[in-house]
């Protein structure tokens, strides 16, 4: 219907009154890659980049929180469900980081990462590289040194590694939790999460 009002009043010469048409909010990439390395790969790089001294919560499609201390497994789920929300709600700023072992390390303004393998993002670089700017986000423009969305390897893998947050933002799922001081470290018997 309101595309059908918007034709009858840009046919009549009322263009600046079309309405327009509803953005998705929040805005979210088009491009949801069904291709990533393990994820326990991903949590056993993250556990050595904490110096396994945080407890962490991760995501069906990998994203990782660090959870806040003292937390239970109830508590824990909430808190990087909530996470997740603030970043994907607000604003999905990222700041990819080059680690010493060769990977990427992607962060956000809340404690949140994504973790790219790049022994595994190297073999399928060509799709990345043929896929990246589906990963922006609707409308979102990024400057780099390169200018406006334009974009060198470690940023393509950078947003290639960001989409899997927006994947679990939008269907949020966790899947392990790793306790730093606990002799079982990694708990995957989480059905009772409220977010499954």
């Amino acid at each position: 219907m309101r595309k059908l009002i918007g034709i009858i009043l840009t046919f009549l010469g009322f263009s600046n009154l079309v309405v327009a048409e509803d953005k998705q909010f929040p805005p979210v990439p088009k491009w949801k890659p069904n291709f990533s390395a393990s994820i326990e790969s991903q949590l056993e790089r993250m556990i050595y980049y904490t110096n396994q001294e945080k407890d962490l919560a991760q995501f069906a499609n990998g994203t990782i929180v660090v959870l806040k201390d003292g937390l239970d497994d109830l508590q824990g789920k909430q808190y990087a469900v909530e996470v997740l929300s603030k970043i994907i709600n607000y604003h999905p700023d990222m700041n990819p980081v080059n680690m010493k072992d060769g990977n990427i390390l992607v962060q956000y303004n809340h404690p949140a990462y994504n973790v790219v393998l790049t022994e595994f993002s190297e073999k399928h670089i060509e799709k990345i590289k043929s896929r990246h700017l589906e990963a922006l986000a609707t409308d979102e423009v990024l400057i780099t040194g390169l200018g406006q969305n334009k974009f060198d390897e470690f940023g393509m893998q950078a947003l290639y590694g960001r989409a899997f947050m927006f994947m679990d933002a939008q269907n949020p799922k966790v899947v392990q939790l790793y306790r730093s001081n606990s002799s079982n470290h990694v708990r995957t018997d989480l059905a009772s999460s409220p977010n499954q």
